[in-house]
């Protein structure tokens, strides 16, 4: 039974009746403040009911378990979004191609295949390499997670989470893939062994092609951009991610280790500023000292 609390109110909704009265009211007290309500504890979810004023998007959710599901989509259907749901890795694979979403929500550990599959397939078919997907990841899948950004991920969230964050996040995804359409064309960068090819969203280490995500490469651009000026998780989270609020997140610790592992010859070029954030240093021979 999906169970709520809600400020001055000890009302409990069950499961089945939950979307009708939920709708009405939330009509009903729309203006009055956050809504909380607690899932029951097999539900790896938090969730914190707010107004969102989010673009419209089609959002395809890839999850296999039943009551997230359906707290998932009543959430976004409630953001404006217009939201498709699968139970397994393959009818979700397949409803992706024949809907085309603007995002994707998938879950790494489904019943018929690893999450980590169906994004490697995604993102090898040129009709659908340019969807985002955000991962739904729990506390212990860190390796999936890194396979998951190898193939192209562009975000992740861990169970359990809020809906308040989730929301962020897409948002997040979503801004930058309009910004990825709308931004001036830049030059070509050479920095000691680095070269970055702006226009082809590419980036080369003594040579060699280095793989990054599109993610990836606006944080190597950003953290570029402000050659040492130590840049903070909170500034990285807003000029990178889209996301300006006060949430726990080790995205930014996550996506700078993996970045540095990709760059390997030029990793030394971001350094970390203990209790502060990130740093491009000022000059190729300032990381060699």
């Amino acid at each position: 039974m999906l169970q709520s609390k809600y400020p001055n109110d000890n009302k409990g909704l069950r499961a089945t009746q939950d979307l009708r009265e939920w709708s009405s009211f939330r009509r009903s007290r729309r203006r009055s403040g956050p809504v909380f309500a607690q899932v029951r504890p097999d539900c790896n979810l938090r969730v914190t009911f707010e107004q969102y004023e989010l673009a419209m998007a089609r959002i395809a959710i890839i999850e296999d378990e039943q009551d997230l599901q359906q707290v998932l989509e009543y959430n976004l259907r409630n953001a404006g979004h217009d939201v498709m749901v699968a139970g397994a890795a393959t009818p979700g694979e397949q409803m992706v191609r024949d809907a085309r979403p603007d995002l994707v929500l998938l879950d790494l550990m489904l019943p018929d295949r690893p999450g980590t599959d169906v994004c490697k397939a995604l993102k090898a078919d040129a009709a659908t390499a340019n969807i985002p997907i955000l991962m739904l990841t729990a506390k212990g899948e860190e390796i999936d997670r890194v396979v998951g950004f190898e193939l192209g991920a562009d975000d992740y969230v861990t169970k359990p989470f809020s809906v308040r964050e989730l929301l962020l996040r897409i948002q997040a995804v979503l801004r930058r893939g309009e910004s990825t359409q709308t931004d001036p064309v830049a030059t070509h960068v050479e920095f000691g062994v680095l070269r970055i090819d702006r226009d082809a969203h590419r980036a080369f280490v003594s040579g060699e092609e280095v793989e990054l995500t599109a993610l990836e490469f606006k944080l190597l651009t950003t953290l570029y951009d402000r050659k040492n000026r130590v840049q903070t998780r909170a500034t990285l989270l807003d000029e990178v991610w889209g996301i300006r609020a006060d949430i726990t997140t080790r995205t930014v610790d996550t996506h700078v280790k993996r970045l540095r592992e990709k760059l390997d010859g030029a990793r030394d070029y971001v350094e970390t500023v203990r209790g502060v954030g990130y740093r491009f240093v000022a000059s190729p021979d300032e990381a060699h000292r």
